[in-house]
């Protein structure tokens, strides 16, 4: 499958296809939609629900007690059709819609966080970015956001994480709820422009590298690569073991985890999507050529760790390549289409399900570890139920189906904070393993 355009937003592993035609004459309200793939769906547009419709627009055109512009009615029913899907799938205005391109290069002005709105408007925090104002100011996955600048939010508002954004050294206040805590707070941040750098090395001891990846950008997958030989070179031309951490990493670009994925594998499936049409569905695979040479690796997960991180994760330990360290990740197991609209604005729109290596779907259950790491004990203990399957509205997983899943937010991992999971990640890494992969001739 030819992908034009793969691009970022909070916590998700995101497909932008071209929008359809938008000059193209409305079908009768009886035609058959067609997918983009030409072939016809089985819905038909409703006629009787669009006369219904057309009823309360009149209805509150002529009769609301102020007079209403048919553009904000109009937009205010393009953001409802959205509204009760999942989520995940929302109506973008266009500053919203621009700030994909600008997350995948990896640098914005804002204050740094990953965001995901809730059925009551607010946004929940999915992971503050390393070293931002966020960070900086203590702001925790799992907060969630009620207000800005003394704001709230409305349910049917759709994306507000525009507000956000500004001008670098501007400042900004947070009205956050914390479970734990009696009463909202307010925390003001102020503006930076945010430039991530995704990929961070470092040696633990002689020989057992270290990377942190704290999202996936378009550059991610070329800098681990970097960052990979960098360590390389450091421990004598090879390494005797790598840890991967993926702690409180909300995703991103798809193709940049499976790229990851491919350095690390001789060969084999690495992810698959499957959707109602032709074109979500797709299946990436390895190419010869292991960047580690056989070397064992672990990867270091926690509740944080959703969409793109969860897929290298999955793809790493359905090969036998990787042991997984940590806690349950979110739970995210959807891909997102980004429609761009005539208009500027685009619609996201939850198209397809992915799948790891076995077959196996994490959505609403994401990856249990083989090694569960427990919070230490300064932990904050006042984030709980943190996942997809606590969130209202979410994607039904096939383990809800089987009855393995449970009541929303029952499998819920720990946000794994500070130095410590490192040290058992790598105690980990030092075990003998006797599924480790075969070496093989490095890629070119």
């Amino acid at each position: 499958m030819s992908l034009r355009r793969l691009v970022p937003f909070a916590l998700a592993a995101f497909v932008a296809l071209p929008a359809a035609a938008q000059e193209a004459d409305a079908p009768p309200a009886d035609a058959p939609i067609e997918s983009p793939d030409g072939e016809t769906a089985e819905a038909k547009v409703p006629l009787d629900e669009i006369r219904r419709y057309v009823s309360v627009y009149n209805a509150v055109k002529q009769a609301y007690v102020e007079p209403v512009a048919d553009q904000k009615l109009m937009h205010s029913a393009i953001r409802g059709l959205l509204f009760d899907l999942d989520p995940h799938s929302v109506y973008l205005d266009k500053e919203d819609a621009e700030s994909f391109d600008e997350q995948s290069r990896g640098a914005y002005d804002g204050v740094g966080v990953e965001l995901m709105r809730q059925p009551d408007g607010s946004l929940r925090v999915i992971a503050p970015i390393d070293d931002t104002p966020a960070a900086r100011a203590g702001v925790k996955a799992g907060d969630v956001i009620t207000a800005i600048d003394g704001k709230p939010f409305k349910p049917d508002e759709g994306d507000q994480s525009g507000p956000l954004r500004g001008a670098p050294g501007s400042k900004v206040t947070l009205t956050i709820v914390r479970e734990g805590k009696d009463k909202p707070f307010d925390v003001t941040l102020r503006r930076e422009t945010i430039r991530v750098a995704s990929v961070k090395s470092r040696m633990l001891e002689p020989g057992y590298g270290y990377v942190r990846i704290s999202a996936f950008q378009a550059d991610t997958a070329a800098d681990f690569e970097s960052q990979l030989e960098k360590l390389k070179a450091q421990g004598g031309g090879k390494l005797r073991g790598l840890v991967i951490d993926l702690r409180s990493n909300p995703g991103g670009l798809l193709t940049s985890a499976v790229q990851i994925a491919d350095d690390l594998l001789n060969e084999g499936k690495i992810v698959s999507t499957r959707g109602r049409i032709a074109i979500s569905d797709a299946e990436f695979g390895a190419t010869p050529g292991d960047r580690l040479d056989g070397a064992p690796v672990v990867v270091l997960v926690d509740a944080g760790s959703a969409s793109a991180a969860e897929v290298l994760a999955g793809a790493l330990r359905d090969n036998n390549r990787a042991r997984i360290v940590g806690s349950r990740t979110f739970g995210k197991g959807s891909v997102q289409t980004v429609l761009p609209l005539d208009n500027g604005d685009s619609v996201k729109l939850t198209t397809a399900r992915y799948y790891t290596p076995s077959g196996k779907s994490i959505q609403a259950l994401g990856i249990s570890p083989d090694v569960v790491l427990q919070p230490g004990k300064d932990a904050d203990k006042s984030i709980r139920n943190f996942s997809e399957a606590s969130l209202p509205g979410h994607l039904r997983g096939d383990g809800e189906k089987d009855g393995e899943e449970g009541q929303p937010g029952q499998n819920a991992g720990d946000v794994l904070d500070g130095d410590a999971p490192i040290a058992a990640a790598l105690v980990e890494l030092k075990k003998p393993v006797a599924s480790a992969a075969t070496p093989a001739a490095k890629k070119n």
